[in-house]
């Protein structure tokens, strides 16, 4: 199965963070690679990602940290048919 979110996404806008904040340590960005792994760094948070595919989204557990704290949790993404993502936790 070919999945179309496979690549580097840049994270924009979201519903709960000013864009300033989503920058805090870099670019915004989710990476979706194939082999089921992928990272997730935005404000202060990284982490790797262990993916599940589908065509048009992905599942995804994360583990990592946020100022030095572990975090983990999982969520999903989902391309929107303006070309866009949807991602959540």
């Amino acid at each position: 199965m070919e999945c179309k979110l496979v690549c580097r996404w840049r994270s924009v806008e979201a519903d709960i963070w000013e864009r300033a904040y989503l920058d805090l340590c870099g670019s915004a960005t989710i990476v979706i690679s194939t082999h089921g792994r992928g990272e997730i760094g935005f404000g202060a948070p990284q982490a790797t990602l262990d993916v599940e595919y589908g065509p048009p989204s992905i599942a995804f557990t994360r583990i990592g940290s946020d100022e030095m704290d572990e975090v983990s949790g999982d969520g999903s993404a989902e391309l929107l048919d303006d070309g866009s993502t949807d991602i959540e936790f």
